[in-house]
């Protein structure tokens, strides 16, 4: 593990949600460099800060099974497909990851012991306590389950403390805040309220898996350099949209 001094954090081990999107930067398809680069110092940042960190990746900007299937494909195959665009998109960031000095493991739900671990509960919380970098790769290893899902279901079952939903925007939005001038930013939300609203957070059963253990999501804005940091640790008071227990607030 890394010796630089300990910060103050709201969260030790947390899981951070990233959209196969996520790394096309202003591409159309396929992985940009410099965006994951970007992303790879920014999770060494807060590893170094003592922060134990999971990541699940999906793998839209390479293959969507949803896309797929409208389109005639049989929807379990489109989706095993889906899960293999994932573990591409694992293995760049565990490339970039290790340019940047950290400690990485990938563990697929999909057997290719070549290229990555088999997923194995206790192997990956291991992974944590040494101060890896932990990639889940290939969903839950099940079509017809998106990496939302497979993200709900490994927080749980590492105990992770929050769930970090990066995204486009600087949270959840009552209304498309690029078409309605009008649009509110929540504060916070509950798990019900996003459900009932049909919010486009997580799809709903990755949310009532959250809710049925209370886990948190903190939606927040990818794009800006050191929010992954600002989310994690007591910097700058809060920034996103807190889903959880409560009640609904507005920013």
């Amino acid at each position: 593990m890394s010796s630089a001094p300990a910060t103050p954090h709201r969260y030790k081990r947390v899981l951070l949600k990233l959209s196969g999107e996520a790394l096309m930067g202003d591409g159309k398809y396929g992985i940009h460099p410099p965006t994951l680069t970007r992303i790879a110092s920014e999770l060494k940042e807060v590893v170094d800060a003592g922060v134990e960190m999971a990541v699940v990746i999906g793998g839209g900007n390479i293959f969507r099974g949803v896309a797929g299937s409208t389109e005639g494909m049989d929807r379990a195959s489109a989706d095993y497909m889906g899960m293999l665009a994932t573990c591409i998109n694992s293995m760049a960031l565990q490339d970039a990851l290790e340019k940047q000095g950290c400690h990485t493991r990938v563990l697929s739900a999909i057997k290719m012991e070549q290229i990555a671990e088999p997923y194995i509960r206790r192997r990956a919380v291991r992974h944590l306590e040494k101060g890896r970098i932990v990639i889940f790769a290939a969903g839950t290893g099940n079509p017809y389950f998106t990496t939302d899902t497979a993200a709900s279901l490994r927080a749980m079952e590492i105990n992770a403390e929050v769930i970090l939903k990066a995204t486009k925007v600087d949270g959840v939005y009552n209304a498309d805040p690029k078409k309605d001038p009008e649009a509110r930013r929540y504060h916070t939300l509950t798990y019900m309220d996003v459900l009932k609203q049909n919010l486009n957070v997580m799809d709903s059963t990755a949310i009532s898996l959250c809710m049925d253990n209370k886990l948190p999501i903190i939606v927040f804005d990818l794009t800006t350099r050191g929010n992954i940091r600002k989310a994690i640790l007591r910097e700058d008071g809060e920034i996103g949209t807190l889903v959880g227990v409560g009640e609904t607030t507005w920013a």
